[in-house]
């Protein structure tokens, strides 16, 4: 492939004799130096300049393909851009890379800036600022010398493949960037063709469209009639051929329109002459009146087909662009190589846990930071719907009392998520298993610390969110036994001021569900309130809910403990493993305030606001909880039976038709399975 910028016809000549004899290598840099200034050796400058480079180079796979950084002050201040080619994997990226600022310094010696273009990468620094800049004011173009025969139609071609790409590229891609293909029919003379698009991702999206509509059209003379061609800019390029260049699958498949398809004839009416007869007028009016209503309906038909489109593009579009600027700004993307290095292979020495929806491994990253990774299960059904889920919540929020995304992969249809790695185990096994024991100090820090991290996602946060699934296996401990809620697969976002929606698919775990969501699908902040009472009543008693046995017939721990309370036997509830070593002011307080969360209707539940400041406070007069829902009777006719009379979620066991409920009664989530 041969490559030019500005050549003089004599020059062109020479460069083309030395094409025929030494051909280009694979691979070869090109670079444009920069007319800003340079730099003198040991200065301020180059000391930055080394700075800059190896952390581009090193950080750049880490950081999704793509990173620009700065170095120091003005005016030894440094810009710095890196990005690789978006099917590239990690380590092909940082080869790229390192061979790029190997060559910086040789091919631009102590130019202030430049811009070296590879195949596969793109490296750019400069004492002048360009980010968010397009810049197309020098670009290299790129040609094959073979010919096509027919050169205008397989322009065309090309023409529409990379316009179609282009759009994907802009509107589709979190990373502006799009592979396309143009399939044969077996009625043309052309092969497959193959294109590629991508911009920095530091442009916004009408950005991207500018930079590349400006390298594409018009089209460069030297590219007319070539199989193969490409123009580098330093802000977006593109490149087309008849063989494939990239790796994996193609982004958009186009199919070559026939030459000279056979067009079918436009169906015209038959002229019927009408009789010539008294009635003729009559009948001549009759058409008028129909024709001019079918245009009417017709023109009204056109204008809610339109007004329902443009909707239907708007939504989409205003969705597509939430999801991707979260997904931009966090460069959580990480490359199976490294997460297979970090875990010996998913090597079953390396399994922390396992689960409805995947495994968990530890591994550790190169840098010694200690990760959990979570392999979702191909059959669990739950799949890209949790990731999404995971990488749109948890990557915009950040409290000590959630665990931290690090970031995702999705590579050889592998689906992982990388958290933080949490020291010691969930909840469950603390105050579920005899072999841990918690004292009254680390519980009581457990309840506050988990009710500030709901507090943090129902109001603090830039969204509201609904966790769905607060249970005792979703908390982690870390070291100093505090609290992070984690497994966000299930949560629901409310927008703007909303804080209430329906759902026609329950999902979650028996035991945890307020009675409104597990019967008629209503979700709520509340929803998050009911199930943190049931999760502070079990961790004072050290019994599960959905799994509660007592001798005297009360069949679940809310019944037990709104006995209890009503009895004026409220220590009867303490787990027997803390003996007497725990404030009994902390202990009734706390089962007040799970009682209050549990309470069947919505509205008398507690806010989270409300419930942290019961919390803190020691001097705070608590309101009197009413009886809690799904609330046995001792006597009961039925096992699963609820107790009759007593409110508008009891009575018998009833499901909404319009409802599809799933309950897991062994703790492990349930979601929704979606067809692909």
């Amino acid at each position: 492939m041969v490559s030019f910028r500005h050549v003089s016809f004599p020059l062109f000549l020479c460069l083309l004799f030395h094409i025929f004899l030494s051909p280009p290598t694979a691979g070869q840099p090109f670079q444009n130096c920069g007319t800003t200034g340079s730099y003198t050796v040991n200065s301020t400058y180059e000391s930055n300049l080394n700075l800059l480079l190896p952390s581009l180079a090193s950080n750049t796979s880490l950081s999704g393909g793509f990173l620009n950084a700065t170095v120091g002050q003005i005016p030894n201040k440094i810009y710095g851009l890196a990005m690789c080619r978006g099917d590239t994997n990690a380590s092909v990226c940082r080869s790229c890379l390192s061979d790029a600022i190997q060559d910086a310094p040789r091919l631009c010696p102590y130019d202030k800036g430049a811009t070296i273009f590879y195949n596969d990468c793109l490296l750019r620094y400069s004492n002048q600022r360009f980010f968010s800049t397009v810049d197309t004011s020098q670009s290299w173009i790129e040609w094959d010398l073979n010919n096509v025969t027919d050169r205008s139609r397989f322009d065309k071609l090309v023409d529409e493949l990379m316009s179609a790409i282009t759009d994907w590229a802009v509107y589709n891609s979190t990373r502006l960037f799009a592979t396309g293909e143009m399939m044969n029919s077996t009625k043309t003379p052309f092969p497959e063709i193959y294109g590629l698009v991508q911009c920095t991702q530091d442009l916004s999206r009408s950005q991207c469209q500018q930079c590349l509509q400006s390298i594409l059209e018009p089209r460069p003379t030297q590219l007319e009639g070539r199989q193969e061609g490409a123009v580098l800019a330093a802000s977006c390029n593109f490149r087309y051929g008849t063989s494939k260049f990239f790796d994996g699958p193609s982004t958009v498949r186009l199919e070559q329109p026939q030459e000279n398809a056979a067009v079918p004839a436009p169906v015209v009416p038959p002229i019927i002459n009408p009789p010539k007869e008294q009635g003729h007028e009559k009948n001549a009016a009759r058409t008028r009146i129909i024709i001019f209503s079918l245009v009417i309906v017709t023109l009204m038909l056109a204008c809610f087909v339109c007004i329902c489109l443009r909707r239907r593009k708007a939504m989409k579009k205003r969705h597509r662009e939430e999801i991707n600027n979260i997904t931009r700004k966090s460069s959580l993307l990480f490359d199976l190589p490294t997460i297979k290095e970090a875990t010996n292979n998913f090597s079953s020495a390396n399994k922390v846990g396992e689960g409805g929806f995947g495994t968990v491994y530890k591994g550790t990253l190169s840098d010694g930071e200690e990760i959990a990774v979570k392999r979702l299960s191909k059959i669990s059904g739950q799949g890209l719907e949790q990731l999404r889920n995971e990488v749109a919540f948890i990557a915009q929020l950040h409290h000590k009392n959630l665990v931290r995304l690090l970031g995702y992969c999705l590579e050889e249809q592998e689906q992982l998520l990388v958290y933080e790695y949490i020291q010691n185990k969930s909840l469950d096994t603390f105050i579920f298993a005899k072999s841990e024991q918690l004292n009254w100090e680390q519980r009581h820090n457990i309840i506050r610390g988990i009710a500030r991290g709901l507090l943090y996602l129902h109001q603090d946060s830039r969204v509201r969110i609904v966790h769905r699934d607060l249970k005792a296996s979703n908390i982690l401990l870390d070291a100093s036994m505090n609290p992070k809620i984690s497994d966000f697969g299930l949560a629901r976002l409310f927008g703007g001021d909303h804080t209430q929606s329906k759902t026609t698919r329950v999902v979650g775990t028996f035991g945890y569900m307020a009675p409104e969501y597990a019967i008629h699908g209503s979700i709520s902040l509340k929803l998050d309130v009911f199930s943190f009472g049931v999760l502070a009543l079990e961790i004072v008693s050290g019994r599960r809910n959905n799994s509660f046995y007592d001798p005297g017939n009360v069949m679940n721990l809310l019944s037990y403990a709104w006995q209890c309370w009503t009895n004026g036997t409220v220590l009867k509830l303490v787990d027997p493993s803390m003996g007497e070593h725990y404030s009994s002011h902390e202990i009734v307080k706390c089962i007040n305030i799970g009682l209050l969360c549990v309470q069947e209707n919505p509205s008398d539940r507690p806010n989270m606001l409300s419930v942290v400041l019961m919390l803190n406070r020691y001097k705070m007069k608590l309101q009197t909880p009413s009886a809690p829902a799904f609330l046995y009777a001792n006597a009961m006719t039925e096992s699963y039976g609820f107790v009759e009379d007593a409110g508008p979620y009891r009575g018998k066991h009833e499901q909404s038709t319009s409802t599809s409920t799933l309950f897991s009664t062994n703790e492990v989530s349930i979601t929704e399975l979606d067809p692909r």
